[in-house]
């Protein structure tokens, strides 16, 4: 039987895992919301649907739809792509809205009693700014009731996209995103990071500055740094010094530079590229390679009809030499302000 608490304690002896190690399972919310998408949202499903392919062909993805409706509709478009409808698992979990990195659950496992939790961080839609997120707000609890798995409400907002993890104690984050006060203006950073060591299994929190221009998350790590194994990270570099992303992306590396591991290390720092600025109906969009997913068999890596794409796919594929690297154009996913990360949560094996 699940238990609902809040007390961190019963979380000894768990951990949130790297994203390469082995899943269950990668959990999306089907993608509905037109507002997400203003004028596009048709055009995402071809690409959103080859990313499934390419993670399921190493393990099962789990998706939230609204209803019988939504589930004919995106088999639909799975199908159109080659899809093996067996590798796909539907659930009538009804979502405000796509980007299942941020309101989807947070699994930490214990290999020693081999269990697994959710966390239900809370969710307001990036600093209350796209409401109605109620429903997305309770999507780690539905999930642990149908699995019947203990869940924990720490109270605070915390969304997935604004963390990554070594998998060996290590978080990285930014101050633009967890500071925020849209967030939890009642916490300060040591409070904060008291929250990630009791609620991800944390030793040590590694602070980033901002993020990137068109990010509308306030400044999500997944856009600008990752973590590729334990010790190394790809970072993004812009390299046109008249660019608008240019002077905080070296101020990131110089910070990266400096910083150290638990065991006293210094990060294996590998640079990855940026794209030319994406820019739709006037706004810059928050266009990254950095936002790529790292599945079983595969990391898809979000492409921009750009001469850096190639180069890019290189570096990533350098890092990750047991997978196969994929790049598929997010073009028009962009406009959501998010690609295949955001759109994305993994669930770890134990």
């Amino acid at each position: 039987m699940k238990s609902n608490t809040s007390d961190h304690t019963a979380l000894t002896g768990f951990y949130f895992p790297a994203e390469w190690d082995k899943h269950t399972a990668t959990w999306l919310s089907w993608p509905h919301k037109e507002e997400s998408w203003p004028g596009k949202i048709e055009a995402i499903y071809h690409p959103y649907c080859l990313f499934i392919k390419a993670i399921s062909e190493g393990e099962l993805v789990r998706i939230n739809v609204a209803d019988a409706k939504m589930e004919a509709f995106a088999k639909n478009e799975l199908l159109k792509v080659g899809v093996v409808l067996g590798r796909v698992q539907f659930f009538h979990f009804e979502t405000n809205d796509a980007w299942c990195r941020d309101h989807g659950p947070s699994f930490l496992i214990n290999p020693g009693t081999q269990q697994k939790v959710i966390v239900d961080w809370g969710y307001n839609a990036w600093g209350n700014k796209y409401p109605p997120f109620d429903l997305d707000d309770v999507i780690p609890t539905k999930i642990a009731n149908h699995f019947n798995l203990s869940v924990f409400n720490p109270g605070i907002v915390m969304e997935g996209g604004s963390v990554d993890f070594n998998g060996a104690g290590t978080i990285l984050t930014t101050t633009a995103c967890l500071l925020n006060k849209n967030r939890n203006s009642h916490l300060n950073k040591q409070q904060i990071e008291t929250y990630l060591h009791n609620y991800y299994g944390a030793e040590q929190i590694l602070w980033l500055g901002d993020g990137i221009v068109g990010d509308d998350t306030d400044g999500h790590i997944d856009d600008i740094t990752r973590f590729v194994n334990n010790d190394t990270v790809v970072t993004v570099v812009e390299e046109n010094k008249n660019d608008d992303n240019y002077h905080m992306l070296q101020e990131n590396l110089q910070t990266l530079k400096t910083m150290r591991l638990i065991n006293d290390k210094q990060l294996n720092i590998v640079e990855l590229p940026m794209p030319a600025a994406v820019v739709y109906d006037g706004q810059r969009l928050p266009a990254s390679y950095a936002n790529f997913y790292i599945g079983n068999s595969a990391v898809v890596v979000p492409t921009y009809r750009d001469k850096n794409d190639d180069r890019a796919l290189q570096i990533i594929q350098e890092c990750f030499t047991d997978r196969k690297v994929i790049g598929i154009d997010s073009t028009d996913i962009i406009w959501g302000l998010g690609s295949f990360h955001c759109l994305s949560q993994q669930e770890p094996e134990v």
